[in-house]
């Protein structure tokens, strides 16, 4: 079967068109079964002989991606999208929804790969606390480092644009000091890599031979670059991330970078001015169908139905964001007024409440730092805070205390 087809999912290639429901919205799910998505090479790798899958440029063609298949959710996506963006105009600080959707979005992808960090771990070690899973925090912050590379190069207008350069650079800071470091940080794979099984020969899946990565990769950034697009934004990314992870460019974070690019994307082509939507929330809810859809359009060409859960879960990320930011900007204007209407409230308790959506964890030497007071005045502060039950000290001790806006946190962590 030299177009790599799956027996068992015959069935599904036999129904040429198949109705759907997603999300209220009713699509046209479309099978092309004479479709392939690339052709298989013999490579060698650990002394054994193995098929790997290189994809075709794209878009898909022959046939080509039918419109039928997205246009309704697509649609919907889009609408999501802008209603998330209005939204987050209407709150006092954008600062402080991007401070935790930006790290719940490198939590949820970095869970996806299976690190056990939480959120609650996240702001600790923010905070200085000692965290007792040091490894998995170190993955997640060197994700925020790798993403906000990559923003500040996007923003700047001596920046690089979305490019291989720019990725390679990303997946340098991505496995800096971390698990990984040592599997070529920043540089193309060498050598054949595969996924899944106990070796090369009973792979679930063998990406393309290393010496065609590069160009591979290249054909992709002149599909992303190119002058006259045919395809909405949102459908060009969903096959971006597709193909990236099939040629799974790097030894090692492939997952994390492919997902960082959706993020990217959809700032470069106008789509979320602001990464305050986690869609790695929805993948990793659905990981088992994340990880059979592409695979689907390995052994089959289905384009189509990776493409039609692929903007579901943009639909359902941003819904979900916009219903999160509404609660939080609930919590904090709730927690205001009640400190406004404290007559023990002065400036620099107002202050410090400002900063807890960007420190919810902390000691009152940090608020002292942070707010550049002295002791006595930063315990005050805080004193004020826990008096009003907005925030909670965690310790029970009287010296070296540390507080929670716990609220807050248990909303992200929701």
């Amino acid at each position: 079967m030299a177009r790599g087809f799956d027996e068992s999912l015959l069935s599904w290639w036999r129904e040429p068109l198949k109705s759907a429901l997603i999300s209220g919205v009713a699509i046209q799910e479309v099978f092309n079964p004479m479709r392939t998505a690339g052709t298989y090479v013999i490579s060698s790798t650990l002394g054994e002989s193995v098929r790997a899958f290189v994809p075709h440029p794209l878009p898909p063609g022959d046939p080509d991606l039918a419109p039928e298949s997205f246009v309704a959710v697509n649609h919907m996506a889009e609408l999501a999208l802008a209603r998330l963006s209005g939204i987050a105009g209407l709150v006092p600080s954008v600062d402080w929804l991007l401070y935790g959707a930006i790290r719940k979005e490198a939590l949820l992808t970095s869970q996806i790969e299976g690190t056990q960090a939480t959120l609650t771990d996240l702001f600790d070690e923010e905070a200085g606390f000692a965290v007792d899973n040091t490894d998995d925090v170190q993955e997640v912050t060197n994700y925020l480092r790798a993403f906000r590379m990559v923003q500040d190069n996007l923003r700047s207008p001596c920046g690089l644009p979305i490019s291989v350069r720019l990725l390679c650079g990303a997946h340098g800071l991505l496995l800096e000091g971390a698990r990984g470091s040592g599997k070529q940080p920043g540089e193309l794979r060498h050598s054949q890599n595969w996924i899944g099984g106990t070796r090369p020969g009973n792979a679930v899946f063998v990406p393309p031979p290393a010496e065609q990565v590069a160009e591979l990769l290249g054909d992709m950034e002149r599909f992303i670059h190119e002058a006259a697009p045919t395809l909405p934004p949102l459908v060009k990314i969903a096959l971006v991330h597709a193909q990236f992870e099939t040629i799974h460019p790097f030894l090692d974070g492939n997952g994390r970078i492919g997902r960082l690019l959706i993020a990217a994307l959809l700032e470069h082509w106008g789509l979320l001015s602001e990464p305050l939507m986690y869609l790695s929330g929805y993948l990793k809810q659905h990981q088992a169908e994340y990880y059979r859809r592409l695979s689907n359009i390995r052994t089959g060409g289905d384009w189509e139905g990776w493409v039609a859960f692929f903007l579901e879960g943009v639909a359902t990320a941003a819904n979900e964001a916009e219903r999160g930011i509404v609660a939080i900007a609930s919590l904090v204007a709730a927690d205001r007024r009640r400190l406004l209407e404290s007559p023990k409230a002065g400036p620099v308790a107002y202050r410090l409440f400002e900063t807890l959506p960007m420190m919810p964890r902390f000691t009152i030497e940090r608020v002292r730092q942070k707010l550049s007071t002295s002791f006595p005045t930063a315990n005050a502060a805080v004193k004020v805070l826990e008096d009003l039950g907005i925030v909670t000290e965690m310790t029970g001790q009287k010296t070296n205390r540390s507080y929670s806006y716990q609220p807050y946190i248990e909303l992200l962590t929701r």
